[in-house]
């Protein structure tokens, strides 16, 4: 099933689940509730061989239909889903060309060098979909709502998208709807 799916079919029973917490509770558990970062999108990398978090990016632009990441900060869950993922320049434009795996990759920009975190490699499939559900173990407490970035790289290491549109604990969207 697909993250978003998967996604929706979760917000009734959370919010079921929360509910009842909070009724039983009095309280939900404020260090979930912060540990959480999103990112509404995923955009392919504009500006061929961009440094984003001290990573080097692909050398051709990248683009994308769409995606999601999510991270929790305090048991290092990552779920992460793009669509689309195909080049925007070279002589296999529109397709993902030689690239068949990537990553996530968790960025938390703290100082000089960035703690960096990656996924699994999972498939990039000929229409340029992929996604991962898991963990990836302990995450440092340096990495904060407001020094983590997502990326998607390739097996060479090089970024080709990044998450957009980030979502912090008690941040809302345009839309006045919570994360």
């Amino acid at each position: 099933m697909r993250f978003m799916e998967r996604s929706r079919m979760r917000a009734g029973a959370l919010a079921l689940t929360m509910g009842t917490a909070l009724l039983v509770g009095g309280m939900g558990s404020p260090v979930t509730a912060q540990a959480t970062v999103k990112w509404r999108t995923v955009i392919g990398i504009i500006q061929a061989g961009n440094v984003g978090a001290g990573i080097p990016g692909g050398g051709q632009p990248w683009s994308t239909l769409g995606g999601e990441a999510s991270v929790n900060l305090s048991n290092g869950r990552v779920e992460f889903e793009v669509r689309g993922l195909v080049l925007a320049g070279g002589d296999t434009i529109g397709t993902p060309g030689a690239v068949n795996q990537v990553k996530g990759t968790l960025a938390c920009v703290t100082g000089v060098t960035p703690t960096v975190i990656d996924t699994p490699l999972v498939p990039l499939n000929a229409r340029g979909d992929a996604e991962f559900d898991g963990s990836v173990g302990p995450i440092p407490t340096t990495c904060t709502p407001t020094n983590v970035v997502f990326l998607v790289r390739i097996a060479a290491n090089r970024w080709i998208a990044n998450g957009a549109v980030r979502i912090r604990p008690g941040d809302l969207s345009s839309s006045g709807r919570s994360p």
